[in-house]
């Protein structure tokens, strides 16, 4: 027969496990619940969420349509997404990704240089005595005609390239020739075919 008094022993030295009470909230977590109850109420209703979601900061739509466009700023366009490849200094990176200074790509025809941006390029390009054989992205679905022009304005009058601005018209203009082009130019040998 087991030894039933050990095991009763053992119970009582443990304590028993612990359980919620009956005990309330305390009145002070009540309170500091009915003060954020009602700051809430508050907010909604000093917020006036029924007034037009354009007109948040509480501008009227004249003073709206009075505030003139800012310009498209090609140096932050490039910034986003040029540097990363072409550096800051448009250097590029030796044997992966081509300069900007100097090329005859950015400082020759705007047409060329737009059809780059607009479908990309995939493939071997020779710029400045090196060959590149890799792929740039095209920017036609992700930027506008005006943010194009920008970006080739700017990067044919910066590090010592001196070559003319492009137009948002340019680059309609060119979108509009290959409308129907869904892949990127296969490399230097066709873009020159474009000139």
């Amino acid at each position: 027969m087991p030894d039933t008094s050990r095991n009763d022993h053992a119970q009582r030295r443990e304590n028993r496990d612990p359980n919620e009470s009956f005990n309330p909230v305390p009145r002070l977590m009540l309170g500091l619940i009915a003060v954020l109850l009602a700051w809430a109420l508050y907010y909604i209703y000093a917020a006036r969420p029924a007034t037009l979601p354009a007109l948040g900061d509480r501008r009227s739509a004249e003073v709206l349509a009075a505030i003139p466009a800012r310009a498209v700023d090609g140096e932050q366009i490039f910034g986003a997404n040029c540097a990363a490849c072409h550096q800051a200094a448009g250097t590029g990176i030796p044997q992966v990704f081509p300069p900007l200074a100097g090329s005859a790509w950015v400082n020759g025809s705007e047409q060329v240089l737009i059809q780059i941006l607009l479908h990309g390029v995939n493939g071997s390009i020779e710029v400045a005595g090196n060959t590149f054989n890799g792929e740039m992205p095209a920017f036609g679905d992700k930027l506008g005609d005006a943010e194009i022009a920008a970006v080739a304005s700017y990067i044919r009058n910066q590090w010592g390239n001196q070559a003319g601005a492009v137009t948002a018209e340019a680059v309609q203009a060119q979108r509009t020739r290959t409308a129907g082009r869904s892949t990127p130019w296969n490399g230097g040998a066709e873009l020159a075919t474009l000139k």
